[in-house]
């Protein structure tokens, strides 16, 4: 057993080395690490100069760590993309503009996209069947969205709720590159079927790179229960066909077979009485 003084001897250039701190993000705890060389064992920041960690009060308290280098604060891969589908009538814009207002009362810094298509409550304003309603920025297409909000506004933003989603034809290539490479929380809400209950636009195409899925249900008008599924009421095929509860209705799977079974009988019975009065002609 070797003596005391030797042990110390030993010991003292390993003690003598200074304590690196590091800052653990995702849990609000500060831990201590000594004796690591971090050049050569352990180096997690070797692309930064130095760090600074802002509202630092206690440990819980802890929510920004940025970089003092040129880049940008929200790392490659920290971003996320939520999709909420459904029928219509489903929610699907209240469910967004919920989280959109609790994203906000969280500190963070928030923006609403819609397409331009979509005039029925207003251009400038995201609006719930209900009335709830946010302001928000018509687009015809997500990649313009950089140059008119500006660079500098939009490396501040942090959430992007985008509603109506099924318009964009870029919506895939939106959410990759604000999620993956811009750091940032994207929702998007939008119909996942049209009125043949076929993918509608681009919406399902985002889901292989979502963190999370919700699908919501409305209410059959005709029954009361629930309703995953879009009736359209009139003989319109154009897939794309904005409109309300005037042209659409949530259907269960029930009610929408026998309904397109109605619309396909009535469309014979025209047809036929437009065969016998051209033949009476």
């Amino acid at each position: 057993m070797l003596p005391l003084s030797r042990m110390k001897s030993l010991l003292s250039p390993v003690l003598s080395r200074p304590t690196t701190m590091f800052v653990c993000r995702g849990y609000g705890v500060l831990s201590t690490f000594k004796n690591l060389n971090s050049a050569q064992t352990m180096n997690p920041m070797s692309k930064v100069s130095s760090f600074r960690c802002s509202t630092v009060q206690n440990h819980s308290q802890i929510r920004v760590l940025s970089s003092e280098a040129s880049g940008s604060s929200s790392g490659s891969g920290s971003g996320e993309v939520h999709v909420i589908v459904g029928p219509m009538f489903a929610g699907k814009t209240t469910t967004l503009l919920k989280r959109i207002k609790s994203e906000r009362s969280n500190g963070r810094s928030v923006a609403i996209l819609k397409s331009d298509k979509d005039t029925r409550y207003g251009l400038d304003s995201v609006v719930t069947h209900d009335g709830d309603r946010l302001p928000c920025w018509p687009l015809a297409n997500l990649s313009s969205f950089k140059q008119r909000c500006g660079l500098e506004a939009y490396s501040k933003l942090e959430v992007i709720g985008i509603d109506e989603a099924q318009f964009f034809e870029d919506l895939y290539d939106f959410c990759t590159e604000v999620a993956d490479h811009d750091g940032k929380i994207v929702i998007v809400a939008g119909l996942d079927g049209d009125y043949l209950r076929r993918s509608f636009g681009s919406v399902l195409d985002v889901i292989p790179i979502a963190d999370s899925v919700t699908k919501l249900n409305a209410r059959c008008e005709l029954c009361g229960e629930r309703a995953s599924f879009t009736l359209r009421k009139t003989e319109e095929t154009r897939t794309e066909l904005i409109a309300g509860a005037e042209v659409y209705m949530p259907v269960c799977r029930k009610h929408y077979v026998s309904g397109q079974v109605v619309k396909e009988a009535a469309r014979s019975v025209l047809e036929s009485q437009k065969v016998e009065c051209s033949s009476i002609l």
